[in-house]
């Protein structure tokens, strides 16, 4: 018997069949579970990427093969005018927009503060800051013609441990997603639009391939308390949660942090 909050059985409360979702940066690791994630509960998925066509393709047809629908779409949203456009395809398209999921970021290199240059400190802030606060500022009156919606940012631990090594503008990236979740929070809490946010710890992603030395990847995963690093689909779960309005009704503002123990509030 499935188990219940009242008189709604939690698998209700995870039924979003009708609902739109986009999931931005879809294209593999995080936001490829996510997508697939709401695609098993029925949502039309639309999945976001910038470069990587294959890899939207290939996550569409998992969420189709989950019992959902899909459909792709391509935007770099380091540009806020590409943002809004993606925002207004996807209503045009399908007419609503129920959840936004915010998951584009790239930590996109290591490299100390004295030795960054002005256009890759802009370029960290623009994919993982400006891609959420643009896509959010559409879709925000989107949701408030709607009557209500959520948004779900994904962030980082690294937005409250200073970042694993190099990183510190990433980290610092991410530490403004997170303030900018509570802070919309309470500004959209009266128009039934919920802002939460994930922080993942160290996840079995492409960043990591990309940035993270075998080295040092070892000498993160040595502090998590659980011993390993943790996968995408171990991620999931907490963006459905703060997805649903029936099982994160009265939820706003907070960071669910997913890191094996690494960090504990």
């Amino acid at each position: 018997m499935a188990a219940r909050r009242g008189d709604v059985t939690v698998r209700d409360a995870l039924d979003f069949r009708g609902q739109v979702v986009l999931v931005t940066g879809a294209g593999g690791g995080i936001g490829a579970a996510v997508a697939q994630g709401f695609g098993s509960c029925g949502a039309h998925v639309v999945v976001h990427y910038n470069s990587n066509a294959e890899g939207a393709e290939k996550v569409a047809g998992a969420v189709r093969e989950a019992g959902g629908t899909a459909s792709t779409a391509p935007a770099d949203l380091t540009r806020p005018a590409a943002a809004s456009d993606l925002v207004d395809a996807v209503v045009a398209e399908h007419g609503r927009l129920d959840v936004l999921v915010n998951n584009a970021g790239d930590m996109v290199l290591r490299v100390p503060v004295a030795e960054m240059s002005d256009e890759d400190y802009a370029r960290v802030l623009d994919v993982n800051l400006t891609s959420a606060f643009a896509t959010s500022r559409r879709a925000i009156p989107v949701m408030q013609r709607q009557g209500g919606g959520a948004i779900v940012n994904v962030t980082s631990v690294a937005a409250r441990n200073g970042g694993g090594g190099r990183s510190v503008v990433y980290a610092t990236a991410k530490g403004a997603v997170s303030t900018f979740t509570r802070g919309l929070a309470k500004e959209l809490a009266r128009d039934g639009i919920r802002v939460n946010a994930v922080a993942p710890g160290i996840i079995t992603t492409p960043i990591h391939d990309r940035h993270t030395p075998p080295e040092l990847l070892e000498q993160l995963v040595g502090g998590i308390p659980m011993g390993r690093a943790g996968t995408p689909d171990e991620c999931v779960g907490a963006v459905l949660f703060l997805a649903s309005p029936v099982l994160s009704g009265y939820v706003t503002g907070q960071v669910i942090e997913v890191n094996g123990g690494q960090l504990t509030p």
